[in-house]
């Protein structure tokens, strides 16, 4: 899972906004406050034991303090231009203390199945981050742009998971404020600036502990998990059908853990390895994007306009880099009032990296940077940040900080080990290891403690699963959901040969008609199948 500023999210910048970078788990977290939903009881967070039970398989027999949420009908209601419906699920703040702790609200949407053929359920949908909006996904991309033999079986369902959008949204800084944030210097070069850097993460998360109060510890991706099996049974499904890409997969891999007994078709899109402490996911993840800079680079330098000039990919990442150094020296104007420094530039760059229908604007962006104009570069930023034209932020990064801070331990605990790791970041990417280093760092100042700790999930029992991963993936390397499906004790790997960041409905008709068929016949591909 990711941890830092720069978020992980499913699908793509360019066309769905709602997903940033899933699977980079930056250094997460150092919080330290109220232990989030353990599966029996509370144990201390240095209990190795405790922490195990925590992600054991959960007793298919109901406490009685959870029957109520179990029991609860959703009221529908007609949204979003009255093409889809909309409806409330209450959930307990602390699953542990249901009775004491106080329920949530969580936003959950619904465009139901348009026929032709029989219903098969409601299939789940979640796009990543974490932090992106699943309801925002429904309702913007999936609900109308997954395939129509899908959506005609399925009725298509989104909830915004605890403390994202609609459900009880983690808040951390002003918008102005928010706009200082992303401009400190993210590769610092002296102690002054790595000063600044560590201030600004220590009022972040001061900012996140208070504006956001009790949530705060119980945004956790069990805890999300557990919230979808009470939607499940609110809906009237005996088994939970889903489509989650980057985050999105931990989020239903971690669901068929707790629940195998109750997985039906679930497609894992972009994988995580859960089993990765958060130093090796940002180290892993820094090396995907250099491979993806480097298919971007290769595209380009065969191109007579490149803005990297031709040659070597090797020849056109130090090129990049001399930009990145010249914008950090003399910022770049946008033609507004923001100048494009060179934290939001790299930002920019890495926004594009994960879809490669986005490379035909980075080359623009690039080649107007270097001719000093930085405002494509900072639209790119400010997609990726979720950042509107009237200056005003989603809460995707303040969720996407305050889920990956608690799910895992910090990566680093302070600048000292983050200055002992840039070699090893920067030799997974010479292009952009120094700042994926440095933003690995972000969790460290949290108030919250980890809840979460690195753990293989079996899921012995469930269902077949399906898990894709996508060889140049820039987010989730490959290797992830080759882990992801040798774990699952049902899973099966589809990989797609290609550039971008997850495989579904981007384009592989191979992709799409193996998951399609999956999803309407439960039957999983055949072993190693491989899409071009």
């Amino acid at each position: 899972m990711d941890t830092s500023r720069l978020l992980r999210t499913s699908s793509t910048v360019v066309v769905t906004a709602a997903l940033l970078i899933s699977g980079c788990a930056s250094g997460t977290a150092t919080p330290r406050a109220a232990a989030s939903a353990r599966s029996q009881s509370p144990a201390d967070p240095g209990d190795a034991a405790g922490l195990e039970q925590r992600f054991a398989p959960l007793p298919t027999e109901l406490p009685v303090e959870l029957r109520p949420y179990y029991a609860q009908k959703l009221t529908w209601r007609s949204c979003a231009g009255d093409r889809f419906e909309c409806a409330t699920l209450r959930a307990p703040l602390d699953y542990d203390r249901p009775r004491a702790g106080g329920d949530l609200k969580l936003a959950v949407s619904r465009k139901k199945a348009t026929g032709p053929g029989k219903r098969l359920g409601s299939l789940l949908v979640n796009p990543g981050g974490p932090g992106g909006s699943a309801v925002g996904y429904l309702q913007g991309y999936a609900g109308t742009r997954y395939p129509v033999a899908v959506r005609a079986r399925y009725d298509m369902i989104a909830v915004d998971p605890r403390g994202v959008a609609g459900s009880e949204p983690v808040s951390c800084l002003s918008d102005a404020d928010m706009d200082a944030y992303t401009r400190v210097d993210m590769s610092p070069d002296s102690p002054s600036e790595v000063g600044e850097l560590t201030d600004a993460y220590r009022a972040f998360a001061d900012g996140c502990a208070k504006r956001s109060g009790k949530v705060l510890g119980h945004v956790s991706t069990v805890e999300a998990a557990r919230d979808m099996d009470v939607l499940r049974a609110a809906l009237g499904d005996d088994k939970l059908h889903y489509v989650g890409a980057s985050y999105g997969t931990f989020l239903g891999a971690t669901y068929a853990g707790l629940f195998p007994s109750r997985v039906g078709r679930l497609v894992l899109d972009g994988a995580l390895d859960p089993s990765l402490d958060a130093r090796r996911v940002n180290r892993d993840q820094t090396a995907g994007f250099q491979t993806a800079f480097e298919s971007f680079a290769k595209d380009c330098v065969g191109r007579a306009d490149c803005p990297l000039g031709t040659g070597s990919t090797a020849a056109a990442g130090d090129r990049l880099k001399d930009l990145f150094q010249r914008i950090d020296a003399h910022p770049v104007p946008t033609g507004t009032s923001r100048e494009l420094t060179e934290s939001l530039a790299t930002t920019g760059v890495i926004s594009a990296m994960y879809d490669e229908r986005a490379w035909p604007l980075l080359r623009a962006a690039l080649r107007a940077a270097r001719n000093n104009d930085g405002s494509s570069l900072l639209k790119l930023s400010d997609a990726y940040y979720e950042r509107d034209q009237r200056g005003s932020y989603a809460n995707l990064m303040y969720a996407n900080s305050a889920v990956n801070c608690l799910d895992l331990p910090p990566a680093f605990r302070n600048p000292a080990e983050v200055h002992s790791a840039v070699a090893d970041f920067k030799a997974a990417s010479p292009v952009f290891g120094e700042s994926l280093a440095w933003a690995a760092l972000s969790c460290a100042y949290w108030s919250v403690p980890a809840t979460g700790h690195p753990h293989r999930i079996e899921a012995q029992g469930a269902a077949p699963i399906l898990v894709v991963g996508t060889t140049r993936d820039p987010a989730t390397p490959y290797a992830w959901a080759r882990a992801l499906a040798s774990q699952l004790s049902s899973g099966h790997l589809l990989t797609y040969e290609g550039d971008g960041h997850t495989a579904y409905t981007r384009g592989s008709e191979c992709v799409d008609t193996t998951i399609n068929d999956y999803l309407l016949t439960t039957t999983p591909p055949p072993a190693a199948r491989k899409c071009t």
